[in-house]
């Protein structure tokens, strides 16, 4: 029997055209992120984020702390947070968060203080989840709430709940992933010498996909009308590789210009309140670029969402 021999065309002009375009709808899905981000306002609402967060640190990581510290011990979960604080927040922002955790483990007397601080506590804990909840929902476009009042802010204070207790299972997770890791850093030093440039490139790694993995579900769960998961999962790459990039250059700015140095005995306390502002602006921008990806690219491409479009459109005309 006979075959016809098959013959493959290849043209690279049609590859070329493919690529052109989809960077040319790359280009107008960052464009309009950039004019979404500036439209709702991001840099107010990174400095209100600054201001929650300020308050809202402490009682966060104590909640994470005493979560993650019940299966662990409390000094191995604090440890963990201790160590990883400077490859955060840098080191001036490191010394103002272990200043704030030193002061909020001193022993509170009375049965009555202590409910008051634990509730004090656990309100102080939501206060920035819900101010991120508002923020992802007025650039989700989610129409006002008609819930009562009351009942809206229980649900926001439980969902913001539920947040600090997922943090609380990466701080586990990453307890667990460290004794791993410390254990096969061991077995493969002893019999591989060279090793250590593939060990560390494998932790950077294994820390870009829990900072992954944090953005995803606070941009999946927060949003009253929150995007598919795989809208999410681009956007938290692109905000986490934003992120780690932004962390390097706010390091390099805070130990070059002397600016945290110039306050006195409240630098590491400014140092970490630009590291919370930069961090956010970071973040609304990403938040932004997932749902105009979500537009072009994703679940929301239709004829019914043409936000990104109409952007572009105004922008070349």
């Amino acid at each position: 029997m006979h075959f016809p021999p098959v013959i493959l065309e290849w043209s690279p002009s049609e590859d070329v055209y493919h690529f052109a375009a989809a960077w040319r709808r790359m280009k107008k899905v960052l464009l309009a992120s950039l004019k979404a981000w500036i439209d709702h306002r991001g840099a107010s609402k990174g400095a209100a984020l600054a201001f929650y967060a300020l308050f809202s640190m402490t009682p966060i990581l104590m909640m994470a702390i005493a979560v993650a510290g019940y299966f662990f011990g409390a000094d191995a979960a604090q440890g963990e947070i201790i160590a990883q604080l400077p490859v955060a927040v840098g080191p001036n922002g490191a010394k103002a968060i272990q200043a704030l955790l030193a002061a909020a483990r001193d022993p509170v007397s009375g049965r009555l203080a202590s409910i008051m601080a634990g509730v004090l506590l656990l309100v102080t804990a939501t206060s920035v989840f819900a101010e991120l909840k508002e923020s992802l929902d007025e650039i989700w476009g989610v129409p006002p709430s008609h819930h009562p009042p009351l009942l809206f802010l229980l649900r926001t204070r439980l969902l913001a709940f539920g947040l600090v207790l997922v943090l609380a299972l990466l701080l586990l997770v990453s307890l667990i992933c460290g004794a791993a890791f410390s254990v096969l850093a061991t077995f493969v030093g002893g019999i591989w010498s060279s090793s250590a440039p593939v060990l560390s490139l494998f932790a950077s790694l294994l820390s870009f996909a829990l900072t992954v993995s944090l953005f995803a579900v606070i941009y999946k769960m927060l949003p009253e009308s929150p995007p598919s998961w795989r809208d999410v999962w681009v956007g938290a790459v692109v905000t986490a590789g934003l992120f780690t990039l932004g962390k390097y250059l706010v390091g390099l700015y805070l130990s070059k210009s002397g600016v945290a140095s110039s306050f006195g005995a409240a630098g590491s306390l400014i140092a970490l309140l630009l590291w919370v502002y930069f961090s956010a602006q970071i973040f609304f921008l990403g938040a932004e670029f997932t749902r105009q990806y979500a537009l072009n690219f994703g679940s929301l491409k239709s004829d019914d969402f043409m936000g990104a479009a109409n952007i572009d459109e105004e922008s070349g005309a």
